[in-house]
């Protein structure tokens, strides 16, 4: 059976992933930032999203702030998705 950071690390070479810094830790995490329309189409909502491997990012926690692309965002709320070893980090943009 693969593991998830095997997944990730085959997504990342392939050019899949972008660069997040916490801190001093430096990971590749799948970035999401999907338009979705709002007020019946009368705006658009930008839900900021990365997925990662618990064991990448294992001491990140809402609340916290995070660099991708030189942008900083904070983490509002994480989710675990699947068995667990993979995370979902809800963010807005600074």
């Amino acid at each position: 059976m693969l593991s998830v950071e095997f997944l990730y690390c085959a997504a990342a070479n392939a050019g899949m992933l972008k660069t997040a810094l916490f801190g001093s830790t430096q990971v590749m995490v799948d970035f999401r930032a999907p338009d979705e329309e709002v007020l019946s189409g009368l705006g658009v909502s930008r839900d900021y999203a990365i997925r990662y491997p618990l064991s990448w990012l294992a001491s990140l926690a809402s609340g916290n702030t995070l660099q991708i692309d030189g942008q900083s965002y904070r983490v509002r709320e994480i989710t675990a998705i699947g068995d667990g070893s993979e995370r979902r980090a809800s963010l807005s943009r600074l």
